[in-house]
């Protein structure tokens, strides 16, 4: 392939993709005239809104961390297994041998009830009940995954990073979340956790989370009279509801909109920033006003010249 082959392979793809964005950018305009005009209700349009999102959200976006999996030991005995399994309300457990990066499979709660007392509990083996695990990427698209697990008839995943270690889980009940909204049942309010951590420095939080409980996590000080979540206090930062991947700088933290409709964000990547990192964000923020102000002076001087040729062409 020669250079300029090379370059026209390039640009037509170039053209497709923005094309593609554009195509993309014009229907949600006429979908959401049309909630405007009540052809459609609020509700229909969070879900496809939520639908395209799943196209560009990947696993680890939404992911359960391994710092905050319940895992089952390989070793333990069925008394052992039922309390954990009591205890958390969940269905479906990680069974690990040694470290949790050795899933040996995964073990559903419904599977525990036929040891229900002490003669059945004899026979117990864990091999005629542990079900074989699924690995996925952390890169891997929430659409493909979906997919995945409607064809499986998988409900769970346990996700991988580069090095092969786990790096936590996701299931479909994850996924559909990003379309439907919030699926609660009757452990949610006990078990929600509003801020995970994802990296270094690194920070999954939920739209949700209460100022209060966010400055108390990262011993912060961020307050407002009007709002009392940490996406009231962004969307007032930013002086309008973001679109996912829209990304803003306060203080010493970054925020990056994972996760956001027309009317709410619901879930945002935080990081934060050291001192070098917040001095260099101070110094874009101020080129960045510079550039916009002389762009504004510019515009108002060629404003200003067009009207006096217009003034000395009505004289003439």
């Amino acid at each position: 392939m020669n250079r300029k082959t090379k370059k026209n392979w390039y640009a037509a793809l170039k053209e497709k993709f923005v094309k593609k964005v554009d195509e993309r950018t014009q229907l949600m305009h006429h979908l959401r005239d049309a909630q405007k005009k009540g052809v459609i209700n609020l509700e229909a349009l969070m879900m496809i809104e939520g639908v395209f999102q799943v196209s560009e959200m990947q696993v680890r976006d939404i992911m359960v961390p391994r710092s905050h999996l319940i895992v089952l030991q390989e070793n333990m005995g069925v008394e052992d297994m039922l309390a954990i399994v009591a205890n958390s309300g969940h269905s479906r457990f990680p069974v690990v041998d040694e470290s949790i990066d050795q899933v040996v499979g995964i073990l559903l709660a419904k599977d525990l009830t036929h040891y229900h007392d002490e003669q059945s509990r004899r026979s117990f083996e864990l091999k005629d009940i542990l079900r074989p695990a699924v690995f996925v990427p952390e890169s891997k698209r929430l659409n493909v995954l979906l997919k995945d697990f409607r064809d499986s008839r998988n409900h769970m995943a346990m996700v991988i990073d580069e090095y092969s270690g786990v790096a936590g889980l996701v299931t479909i009940e994850d996924v559909l979340e990003q379309i439907v909204g919030e699926i609660d049942d009757e452990h949610d309010a006990a078990d929600v956790i509003n801020i995970r951590r994802s990296g270094l420095q690194r920070y999954s939080v939920r739209g949700l989370t209460p100022l209060d409980e966010f400055n108390q996590y990262f011993e912060s000080k961020l307050t407002h009279d009007k709002f009392e979540t940490i996406a009231g206090f962004v969307i007032y930062e930013l002086g309008h509801v973001p679109e996912r991947g829209e990304e803003v700088t306060i203080g010493e933290f970054h925020f990056k909109i994972v996760s956001a409709n027309s009317r709410r964000v619901n879930s945002m990547q935080v990081s934060l920033l050291s001192e070098n990192e917040m001095a260099d964000e101070d110094e874009k923020e101020r080129v960045g006003k510079e550039k916009s102000e002389a762009k504004q002076s510019a515009e108002d001087t060629r404003q200003s010249a067009a009207a006096a040729g217009n003034t000395k062409s009505g004289k003439a």
